[in-house]
Parts: C-alpha cells; sequence; structure tokens
C-alpha cells in the first residue's frame, strides 16, 4: 500500500502543520493554487511531488506546472485538476480512479460511478469559515482508502 498526500491552495503559504500532515507520504500530489515555488520546494523534501497549475498561479516559475496532469499510483489514474469545472474527460469510460481537484477551498470525499472525487480543501490562508485541510489517500492496486485531515478547525 502507497500513502498519497494531497494538498490544494496554499496560496504561497506553507504551513508546518500541513507539512507534518503528509510527512510519510510516498507521493505528494497538490491540486494547483501553489502561490510560490518554494512551496513545491518544501514538499519534495518529503516525497516526489506532482502539481498543477491554478488560476492565481500566473507567474514565469509556473509556466512549467500543466493545468491537468495524470498520476498513476500502484496501477490507479489520479486525474489531477485545479477547477473541477474544467474536467474534461469522462472519468469511468478513461479508467480514472480519482479526480484530485481544488479551487474551492471546501474539503470533500465523495463516490460517483466508481469514481473518487477528492478535494482536499485549502492548506493556505484561511478563507471564509472553512477549516484548514489537506488529504491523505492509501492506495491499492484494488482500493482508495481517502482521509482528510483538519489542521485548523
Amino acid at each position: 500500500m502507497m500513502l498519497v498526500g494531497v494538498i490544494s491552495d496554499t496560496h504561497g503559504l506553507m504551513r508546518s502543520a500541513a507539512l507534518a500532515a503528509l510527512k510519510g507520504a510516498d507521493l505528494i500530489i497538490h491540486a494547483g493554487d501553489v502561490g510560490k515555488h518554494e512551496v513545491l520546494d518544501q514538499l519534495r523534501v518529503i516525497a516526489p511531488t506532482r502539481a498543477v497549475r491554478g488560476n492565481i498561479d500566473l507567474l514565469s516559475w509556473a509556466s512549467d506546472l500543466p493545468v491537468m496532469l495524470n498520476v498513476n499510483v500502484q496501477g490507479q489514474t489520479f486525474h489531477v485538476v485545479h477547477d473541477i469545472a474544467e474536467l474534461a474527460v469522462e472519468p469511468a469510460s478513461a479508467g480514472i480512479a480519482a479526480i484530485v481537484f481544488g479551487h474551492s477551498h471546501k474539503p470533500s470525499i465523495e463516490m460517483g460511478g466508481g469514481v473518487l472525487y477528492l478535494n482536499p480543501g485549502s492548506a493556505g490562508p484561511r478563507r471564509f469559515k472553512l477549516p484548514v485541510t489537506v488529504a491523505r489517500v492509501r492506495v491499492s492496486r484494488r482500493t482508495l482508502l481517502p482521509e482528510i485531515v483538519t489542521l485548523e478547525p
């Protein structure tokens, strides 16, 4: 079983609590609105990190980040996109096991059509009255076991 750490909407703020929650991950996925390239540098100290570009990632450092990407973990495909409204694929027919997204800052775990839809929420500056969160997913060839980790209520 592999552990995938999932984070989004850091907006340039890398909290020590988020790093602690992701410690031990075999892979980290950042679902966009990174904010500063240093955020990715800090995540890469923990584990290999894959990231997509969010709507605030407009500076030159972010130009190499894709708008969407597929990440294979234990034979399961994670499709990563910042804004779920920009999803341009039918997940089940494309053999995708999980859609990872951010943008709304609202953490959620939902299943639909045999596909996991995971928004880790926001690990950056608090927005509205939403909690500060990340997610972890334990992955095997047959199962995805997601959890939301609350860093601050």
